[in-house]
């Protein structure tokens, strides 16, 4: 008769249950390649094959975690907020830019040019001379204009120096990071990575690794670090692409704590930021390098608030401003004298310290409250300008974070957005949410473009290929909890026509055309009221002010479906078992990751890969 074998044992000689005492388990990555029809994707422009299957080895708890308690037997998820497996990638020298690298322009079609044109004086405003050159022409960073902000020389330092974190990770004995896994010849696999090779970086649960997908199949699986933390789980991180290079690499997590760190893969250094929820104890949902900046990035919050930190600098407990900037920010509009006139509740940004605050001795640079309800996602734009943030009350908010004041706040039309990017050209913007729905935004109209309807349940990411896109055609993707990979061209040809004629996007005086509403669910599954949707011009919008329709923000409306258009996708697809929440686009490959920290590369056509759009 066979008899299974016992239980292994550790160490310690207990078996691991994740209570105190047990021991941890170190298991490796596993690759695959599988093969056959399911595994291929069939688009115009060729077919896409599966090349390779990672699936990422997943911590389980820490020892010291005690079982959580399951008060709600038909809960699902009952351990710390987590957010799948999420990606970022970084190649040094690619080999041929994208196509879409000439769409960075600064006019658009003559039927949005002067819309287009008024949006980046808005941007630029009075300090458009300011600031660094960026491939983009010269124009304003974050920060300028206030003489707090302004680097300081370190006598010593070289011209082309970075500094780094202070603390080596691997030696650390703090309690916030359990192990760190460093792979053994970690400088020999950096000197041997080719320029344009691909590395990742993946935050899974209480794991963070870092990967070369690029190496040959014996050596892919193989860490070039794991970092392990006690009992936080990484939720989110990015790579500074501004200070990148082949020594030196700027990585940010942040945390279901609330903490950030600071993290220079080459070295092994680290520092932590507000740490133990210094200045917000509320978790990290989003983080993003600030544009052509060394220092600074920003933090989303699960209260709603955008914080912006710099990397270098100490924390201290943070105690809101009540002084205000000029009268042409902070949600306030000029009426042609000394006085400021405050703009409507529902379009003003609530400032709780400015980027002008004389007051930069510590972190934070900046904080903004931009919702009472947890923000999901937050992208900046390619041309360095906007800021676009998607929260839980069904929001999509564009501000000029150079002004810090809000340009357009849209709606979604049912539940919230939880995935948000720029096109390639910085004209449009994508949502992807729980209406199960991707929309296209146009930002120089003020409007929404269409509603790409494909997707079974919610969008949880939303790319553009950048491959892909030229002055006429978007390719973008999105992956959702239905495990589907969508993708879609996006050209007026290919936008459905609407079952009725509705007058949409058209903006006279700054002002938005009251459009049909429709009624829309919150994520809580409330009615929103007609009150909230309205988007007749408040006062201070509509007349009587000098610069009130400029400066003030435009609230608009849910647009219903008989007025907008749609777009199918061109290729729809279950490529996973389990949930998708990552997508993106290399030259070579498209990427997907899911719930379960499965990573897979579809190669792309070999008779596209040369391929003019």
């Amino acid at each position: 008769m066979f008899v299974l074998p016992p239980p292994p044992r550790y160490p310690n000689g207990q078996l691991y249950t994740g209570m105190p005492g047990g021991a941890l388990l170190e298991t490796n990555n596993t690759l695959e390649h599988p093969t056959g029809p399911e595994y291929q994707l069939v688009v115009g422009e060729g077919t896409y094959v599966l090349r390779d299957d990672m699936h990422l080895a997943t911590p389980p708890p820490h020892p010291s975690d005690a079982p959580q308690p399951n008060n709600n037997p038909l809960a699902t998820t009952i351990g710390p907020p987590t957010a799948g497996t999420k990606l970022s990638t970084v190649v040094f020298a690619p080999k041929k830019p994208p196509q879409s690298q000439s769409l960075f322009r600064t006019t658009t079609t003559q039927s949005t040019r002067s819309n287009f044109a008024s949006i980046q004086e808005e941007s630029q405003g009075p300090k458009s001379d300011a600031g660094s050159t960026n491939g983009y022409g010269s124009r304003a960073t974050f920060g300028d204009g206030n003489p707090a902000l302004a680097p300081v020389a370190v006598k010593g330092k070289k011209k082309d120096e970075r500094p780094k974190p202070k603390n080596n990770i691997v030696k650390s004995n703090s309690s916030f990071v359990s192990r760190v896994i460093p792979h053994e010849s970690m400088a020999k696999r950096l000197g041997e990575h080719s320029p344009d090779g691909i590395f990742a970086f993946a935050n899974v649960n209480r794991a963070f690794m870092w990967l070369d997908l690029s190496s040959p199949s014996d050596m892919k699986t193989e860490n070039m670090t794991k970092v392990l933390f006690t009992k936080a789980h990484a939720i989110c991180h990015d790579v500074n692409t501004f200070t990148q290079s082949t020594s030196h690499l700027d990585v940010i997590l942040g945390f279901n704590t609330g903490d950030l760190i600071w993290y220079e893969p080459v070295s092994q250094k680290y520092a932590r930021l507000n740490k133990n929820g210094m200045i917000n104890n509320t978790a990290v949902n989003a983080v993003w390098w600030l544009p052509n900046k060394e220092n600074y990035f920003l933090a989303a919050h699960m209260d709603g608030s955008l914080i912006v930190y710099d990397k270098e600098k100490e924390d201290a407990e943070f105690t809101p401003e009540e002084s205000s900037p000029s009268p042409t920010e902070n949600g306030y509009t000029s009426n042609g004298s000394t006085d400021a006139v405050p703009l409507p509740r529902q379009s003003r940004l609530n400032i709780k310290k400015s980027v002008q605050s004389r007051n930069q001795k510590t972190n934070p640079i900046s904080v903004w409250k931009l919702s009472n309800q947890k923000i999901h996602g937050v992208a900046f734009s390619p041309d360095g300008r906007h800021l676009a943030a998607v929260a839980e009350d069904g929001t999509l908010t564009i501000m000029d974070y150079l002004a810090e004041r809000v340009l357009d706040v849209h709606r979604s039309y049912f539940g919230a957005f939880l995935s948000v990017t720029w096109s390639p050209d910085s004209r449009y913007v994508l949502t992807g949410g729980q209406d199960d729905l991707v929309c296209i935004w146009s930002v120089a109209d003020h409007s929404l473009v269409a509603r790409c309807v494909g997707h079974e349940s919610w969008v949880r990411d939303v790319k553009f290929d950048p491959w892909r896109c030229d002055e006429r055609n978007y390719r973008f993707g999105s992956v959702g909890e239905d495990c589907r990979l969508l993708l879609w061209d996006f050209s007026v040809g290919m936008l459905g026509r609407p079952k009725i004629g509705a007058h949409r996007g058209s903006i006279g005086n700054g002002a938005p055309v009251a459009r049909e509403k429709s009624h829309s669910f919150s994520a809580a599954g409330r009615m929103r009221s007609k009150s909230n949707l309205s988007t007749q011009p408040d006062d201070s919008l509509n007349g009587g002010e000098a610069n009130g329709a400029a400066q003030g923000a435009r609230v608009h409306g849910v647009d219903s479906k008989a007025s907008t258009a749609t777009l199918p996708p061109v290729m729809n697809k279950v490529v996973d078992s389990h949930p998708l929440s990552w997508l993106g686009f290399q030259e070579n490959c498209i990427i997907t990751a899911c719930d379960n920290a499965h990573v897979r590369e579809w190669e792309r056509p070999k008779e596209g890969a040369g391929e003019e759009n």
